[in-house]
């Protein structure tokens, strides 16, 4: 495959194209262009982030059909294979008889690396395993003095996954402060989120990057980037004082105080506007489930404000006017809210 003409073509469907590696783009132009654009003739975007209901039962679906083709006899057969070294080489070969990226793949507008992580978390039983007894949590601190940061080693001695063994030791590798926040505490936060913020969009953008050095300028970075994910446990690390949960929690309150810029966005009239607009906005998605749910665009009902933000509203409206609403599906509490509180809010407004 010539990469360059490769590059050329995913980048119709994958916007940040150039950041990929040559590698990773050749396993993609093997693995997902010819799908891409079988999806483009249907009509169909190439899509990332959250994975909908749907498409984890399509993954659910894609596997156990495979399984039922090949014979092979469990899912963590499948995507574990490391972890039956006597079944290695059989299930390899099953595996490319039967072309496994397609058939996991089939019906599912993503890259396929990302239905493959997708579908190893779903089929791990080492991910549903509760809570960590004093037991393991012990044998978690010896294993890390043993192997450093092997996760992948030491998951599988724990029978845990990586994420999972990764989480709880920075959890219990040091004292906690658990009560309120301090100046230096959130000052060391911000400066560790400022840090990675600028170092991807070094990673990202040299030239930009530089110019906006050379003139001394404070970076401003866009609300997407600012929302998007990133590497708790390295801004725990610099923070020293709090784990990752808090630190994320924390980051998040901060970037709504910052983000709404002081504006009572929820009070009177104008918050009577922003429960209509959500309502309707979330009536007019015709979505059956809060996963298929574009929370990004559904900030604007609220001003400049993160998804979070967003969701924590919506769940306040159901859960203030939306009788027995656990017992009703997501479209059943839209269409509640539309037909039964909206015209009382507009009176009201």
């Amino acid at each position: 495959t010539d990469l360059d003409a490769a590059r050329q073509e995913l980048e119709e469907f994958i916007p940040h194209v150039k950041n990929i590696s040559d590698g990773s783009i050749k396993k993609m132009a093997g693995r997902d262009l010819t799908r891409f654009k079988e999806f483009k003739k249907q009509g169909i975007a190439v899509k990332f982030g959250r994975f909908t209901q749907k498409e984890n039962k399509q993954i659910q679906k894609n596997v156990e059909e495979f399984l039922s083709l090949t014979g092979i006899d469990s899912a963590e057969k499948l995507l574990f294979t490391s972890r039956y070294p006597e079944d290695r080489d059989t299930i390899h070969r099953l595996k490319t008889e039967h072309h496994f990226c397609e058939k996991i793949s089939e019906g599912i507008p993503r890259p396929w690396r990302l239905i493959y992580y997708r579908a190893r978390k779903m089929f791990d039983p080492n991910n549903y395993k509760g809570r960590y007894t004093k037991e393991e949590k012990e044998k978690l601190k010896k294993y890390q003095a043993l192997h450093g940061n092997d996760w992948k080693k030491i998951s599988e001695l724990m029978s845990r996954s990586n994420l999972s063994v990764a989480m709880k030791f920075s959890e219990i590798k040091s004292p906690i402060n658990y009560g309120p926040w301090t100046k230096e505490e959130t000052q060391k936060l911000m400066n560790a989120v400022k840090e990675v913020l600028r170092r991807k969009l070094r990673a990202e953008n040299p030239s930009s990057f530089s110019s906006l050095e050379q003139s001394n300028t404070d970076l401003w970075i866009d609300r997407e980037k600012l929302c998007q994910p990133l590497p708790w446990t390295e801004i725990e690390t610099k923070v020293g004082s709090r784990y990752w949960r808090q630190c994320k929690q924390k980051w998040n309150s901060i970037l709504t105080s910052k983000l709404t810029r002081g504006r009572q966005l929820y009070r009177g009239t104008n918050g009577l506007r922003a429960k209509i607009n959500l309502i309707k906005r979330l009536y007019e998605t015709k979505a059956e489930d809060a996963s298929e749910v574009n929370w990004d665009e559904l900030s604007n009902a609220y001003g400049d404000v993160p998804r979070a933000y967003v969701q924590s509203k919506f769940y306040r409206l159901k859960v203030s006017f939306v009788p027995l609403w656990k017992r009703k599906t997501f479209s059943e509490i839209i269409d509640y809210l539309y037909e039964k509180k909206l015209p009382e809010l507009e009176e009201k407004l």
